[in-house]
């Protein structure tokens, strides 16, 4: 009898030991005016053949308001080598736009109180002796550290292997002497990849977990984003490739696989379900949201602005547009989220198309504010 009472209390111990399983409850879409959503249905028509279809578009673009799809097409092929279509399902790399998971990501930490923004990076790591890096740092691109898309090859990195995280910051701390684009932190912002590897590293030290398998037992499966991952070796088969302009092939280098800066693959249906958690304030609270709203660098004028993961255009009477572009090899995308409007913009290709950016121009559709600027990244 007691050999049976202690089975059953460690059994129960057990149960108890078992993480809860995250989950979420998006909002339902609110309907749309029926002739209102016509109306922006034909607009968003005309813009795609005129600008993207006309220009040899390879991917798939969607923009919603309320959560209520107006417009979604999809166009091209997986690989310009065979003759599977791109459909709502196909994951293309959504470059920079991946920032976007790591900054949150990094906040939800902050938020469960288990590390704080101005944390110095070498609280974390402490060979890391860059006086001044902090996470917040980090995340708004002023840590004056150099971007290791460069300087990895420039201090001789072996070209045919490939380079992880945990190598650059490796790099960071061992040729510390030999980097020369070094800048003193928090002093301008400086849109740097490194950053956001280090960031991923950050996420991985805290949590104990691989940062792919991170993000989809926090993100991708309580969103049921079913079509995205990270990167890694186990899912290389589903790592669609991309293609420049000419439908050359991009060859995969010694810097794809380096994750946090890029290497999200995703469908333009699976970042609507992630801009709609962000609505929601289950994952990230109106303090944390703020937070990442915020423009920080601001010794130049102009809106356009950074935060914490998001750029943002930042106008004189206050309103944002919240955005990510993105651009690696021949892959490139743009995330818009208009929040006051509730409206989102999605376009991601596989073939390198510029006119990709031009998606900034149906946020007119929505507000009135001048949004002429370009930029790629």
């Amino acid at each position: 009898m007691i050999a049976a009472i202690f089975i059953l209390s460690c059994n129960d111990e057990k149960k108890e030991e078992q993480p809860t399983a995250i989950s979420y409850a998006l909002p339902a879409a609110v309907e749309i005016n029926p002739e209102l959503k016509s109306k922006l249905n034909s607009v968003c028509t005309e813009w795609y053949n005129q600008i993207l279809k006309k220009s040899g578009f390879c991917g798939g673009i969607l923009v919603s308001q309320h959560g209520n799809t107006i417009f979604e097409k999809y166009e091209g092929r997986v690989n310009l080598n065979n003759a599977e279509l791109i459909n709502n399902q196909t994951p293309l790399h959504i470059a920079s736009v991946s920032k976007t998971f790591t900054a949150m990501a990094v906040l939800k930490l902050c938020q469960d109180k288990l590390l704080n923004l101005d944390d110095p990076f070498s609280k974390y790591f402490n060979e890391f002796d860059y006086p001044g890096v902090t996470i917040k740092t980090l995340l708004n691109h002023r840590s004056g550290l150099p971007n290791y898309v460069y300087f990895m090859e420039e201090l001789g990195w072996d070209k045919k292997k490939y380079v992880s995280n945990q190598d650059v910051l490796n790099t960071l701390i061992q040729q510390k002497n030999k980097l020369t684009k070094t800048e003193l932190p928090n002093r301008r912002f400086c849109y740097c990849n490194t950053n956001y590897v280090l960031l991923a590293l950050l996420i991985e030290k805290i949590t104990q977990t691989p940062f792919s398998e991170h993000l989809k037992k926090t993100i991708f499966d309580p969103l049921q984003m079913n079509h995205s991952f990270v990167y890694s070796d186990k899912d290389s088969s589903k790592a669609n490739p991309s293609f420049d302009p000419q439908g050359r092939q991009a060859a995969f280098i010694n810097m794809d696989k380096v994750v946090g800066d890029k290497n999200v693959f995703s469908t333009p249906e699976d970042l609507l379900k992630w801009d709609r958690l962000l609505t929601t304030k289950q994952y990230l609270n109106d303090s944390m949201l703020k937070q990442a709203y915020t423009p920080y660098s601001n010794e130049h004028t102009g809106i356009r602005n950074y935060g914490l993961g998001w750029r943002m255009y930042n106008y004189p009477d206050g309103y944002k547009i919240i955005y990510h572009n993105g651009w690696w090899h021949g892959s490139n995308a743009v995330f818009i989220r208009l929040i006051k409007e509730d409206a989102t913009i999605i376009v991601i290709g596989n073939k390198y198309n510029s006119n990709i950016y031009k998606a900034r121009d149906l946020i007119s559709l929505f507000i009135q504010h001048d949004v002429n600027v370009n930029e790629n990244d």
